[in-house]
């Protein structure tokens, strides 16, 4: 079959059964690549589907081509500021500036967007053009853009390169352009409305030895109701940000002398522990066993499960990976001491495969599913760090379960019951499945890709589970799902994996001995639900807006005494609940009680007990919630409310408490 001639969208337009143009098509869609209608393209009109300016599709490309106007605004205002990278992003844009006079200032950002929008009122196309590799290393050379002419000269040799100009009005050498494969909108009239939100630092290509650049982003919507519905999520992003409710409920404290590694205070601590625990509950119900093992090992661990050749760059060796190659360089046949030493774990699986080898085991052994609460150490690059969300020191709920190629199904319907009900609990409604397929840089053969891809693939198609293609993303020992959840402001985060992996036990030699007493190789799955305890606390603490429920608040309730008289009816009551398994706080400070109110609303406790001398006479409280005032409860009341709002989830249904923390935040 002949392929079709490459002719543009745009010429394509108004045949066959493709829509004509009209002024609100502003790209095509390919299968799932979006195409505008600039780019040559071989197919048939009936492969194409139009993208409009209100599709859902359209935002991704008007944000890429309102950061290219931002970038030539950038240009105009601040001359010989180069620019470097400018992709579409989830909520809005951003590009990369080496600017020689310094950092922009927000009075900088004022002026970007006012220049920005007389650019996209001057309603200027957008032209493509391909030029050859040694015509555009030229020409950005010759304008001193030498990140540019770095990003040229890792192209491949046949790679096609391309250029995407606009009109920039007042500009006397014409229009500007930038190094970009699209797509792009048809003008700068089909850009809505624009508001550039931040600047941060940011090294170039990721590397902290590279330079550090400044990063503006922005973000665009077709509306002004949609960026302002957009601008006030965002103010209350910042209200919930897991680092200012980490401070303020004295959570947890970072250090300059362990950077990126977290101090958990006692609240914290406290949550943390019983997320840890809950977890735990479970594994007994679901046949899992725990191990504990090493943090350091010779690095002849790391070789034989292809960590060392595969994830060196983020692990904590005893010298720097760079350091590796200078010896490596110039000492090629000495055994150098650094070359000997021994690695931080960054990941358990090593240490498990490790554990099933130590002796000989049988068919009948498996499925074995151990778990490892451990903690793992990885080299996170700086401009990576975030919080809790992106950390050095971390504690997985990681588990691997070795298996029969035969138990992958009934295992992969195991863990989505387990994790399915571990989102429940924490409020978690909607769950998305991604499956990611073998990266570029991997292990194993292509059959034992082949295999494991199709065993995932099959577990989600045969239980109707909707799912997406990450092409490129899997581990590097095997395919994996991942679950994404969306949180209460509606911003999307991935939390459990679990992958199917042959190569590392194909490595470390692992085999079991089958019911014909001959050996066979297992599968192992690696899989954790939270993900980093860390991330997910982090995460957590966002979606809930630190109003913990009451199974996990590190206090559940506090006795506020109006005056000092009520201190022995409060301490006695307050041994009473502890007794029952309640955590308590006792306020019989010297504080008016609206000041003790307010601190424990600060500290977003679930209960307020108020005891007056009313309360001490009637052997009662008057109780506060989140919801407000609950009115006047007996001691024993108290005390079996808050006993049964205090469980765990179980199977099948969240808790009273978790119910009651969903309407609170």
């Amino acid at each position: 079959m002949t392929e079709p001639a490459r002719q543009t969208a745009r010429e394509l337009l108004g045949t066959g059964t493709l829509e004509p143009l009209d002024a609100d098509v502003i790209a095509v869609k390919i299968g799932d690549r979006i195409v505008d209608l600039h780019t040559p393209i071989s197919a048939e009109p009936s492969e194409l589907s139009v993208i409009r300016r209100d599709s859902p599709e359209a935002l991704e490309v008007i944000r890429h081509s309102t950061a290219h106007v931002m970038a030539d605004a950038v240009q105009r205002l601040f001359p010989g500021t180069q620019v470097t990278i400018g992709p579409a992003i989830q909520s809005g844009f951003y590009y990369d500036f080496d600017r020689p006079d310094g950092p922009f200032t927000d009075k900088d950002l004022q002026r970007i967007e006012k220049e920005m929008r007389r650019i996209m009122n001057a309603k200027r196309p957008f032209v493509r053009e391909v030029v050859s590799r040694e015509a555009a290393i030229e020409l950005f050379r010759s304008m001193g853009e030498t990140y540019k002419v770095e990003l040229i000269e890792g192209f491949a040799a046949d790679a096609e390169i391309s250029l995407y100009r606009h009109a920039s009005p007042g500009r006397q050498e014409g229009s500007w352009f930038d190094l970009c494969s699209g797509p792009h909108v048809p003008s700068t009239a089909d850009l809505g409305v624009v508001k550039l939100t931040s600047v941060a630092g940011a090294y170039w290509r990721g590397d902290e030895t590279r330079p550090m650049l400044q990063r503006i982003y922005g973000t665009a919507f077709r509306t002004q109701e949609e960026l302002d519905r957009y601008l006030e999520q965002q103010e209350e992003a910042k209200r919930r940000d897991h680092r200012k409710l980490g401070k303020e409920l004295e959570l947890f404290w970072f250090h300059e002398y362990a950077p990126a590694m977290p101090f958990f205070l006692p609240r914290g601590a406290s949550v943390y522990r019983r997320l840890v625990d809950y977890i735990r509950s479970l594994y007994v119900r679901y046949g899992y066993e725990e191990v504990i093992t090493p943090q350091i090992f010779d690095k002849r661990l790391f070789e034989t499960s292809g960590h060392l050749q595969n994830y060196r760059e983020n692990m904590y060796l005893p010298v720097t990976a760079e350091t590796l190659d200078e010896i490596a360089q110039q000492e090629p046949s000495c055994s150098h001491p650094a070359l000997e030493n021994l690695s931080q774990k960054p990941m358990n699986c090593p240490s498990h495969c490790l554990i099933f080898g130590q002796r000989r085991r049988s068919y009948r052994e498996l499925p074995w599913r151990i778990a490892d609460f451990g903690r793992l150490h990885r080299y996170e690059r700086g401009g990576s760090l975030h919080g809790l969300a992106r950390v050095r020191s971390f504690c997985q709920d990681d588990a691997h379960i070795f298996c029969t190629p035969e138990q992958i199904h009934e295992e992969m319907r195991s863990f989505n019951e387990l994790l399915f009900e571990v989102y429940r609990a924490f409020e978690f409604k909607d769950v998305r499945v991604k499956l990611a397929l073998r990266p570029e840089k991997r292990l194993g053969t292509e059959a034992m890709w082949d295999a494991a891809e199709q065993a995932l693939e099959a577990v989600l198609k045969e239980s109707g589970t909707p799912y997406e293609l990450l092409p490129g993303e899997g581990a590097f020992y095997g395919p994996k799902l991942e679950f994404h959840v969306t949180d209460a402001l509606g911003r999307d985060w991935q939390l459990g994996t679990v992958q199917v992996d042959y190569a590392l036990p194909e490595r470390f030699g692992l085999e079991y001995v089958d019911a014909q007493g001959q050996a066979n190789r297992p599968v192992m799955l690696h899989r954790a639900i939270l993900g980093s305890v860390e991330r997910f606390l982090g995460v957590y603490i966002e979606h809930c807006s630190g109003k913990f429920p009451m199974w996990l608040a590190p206090e559940q309730i506090s006795l506020l005494t109006v005056s000092e008289r009520q201190a022995p009816f409060a301490a006695e009551l307050a041994q009473k609940l502890r007794d029952a398994g309640v955590r308590v706080l006792v306020d019989d400070s010297s504080d008016k009680l609206g000041a003790k109110i307010r601190n424990g609303r600060n500290l977003r406790l679930p209960y307020l007990a108020v005891i007056g001398d009313q309360e001490v006479e009637q052997q009662s409280v008057a109780l506060r919630s989140g919801e407000g005032d609950l009115g006047s409860v007996s001691v024993a009341d108290l005390i079996e409310r808050l006993v049964a709002e205090g469980r765990p989830p179980v199977a099948g249904a969240p808790s009273a408490s978790g119910a009651a923390a969903g309407a609170r935040s």
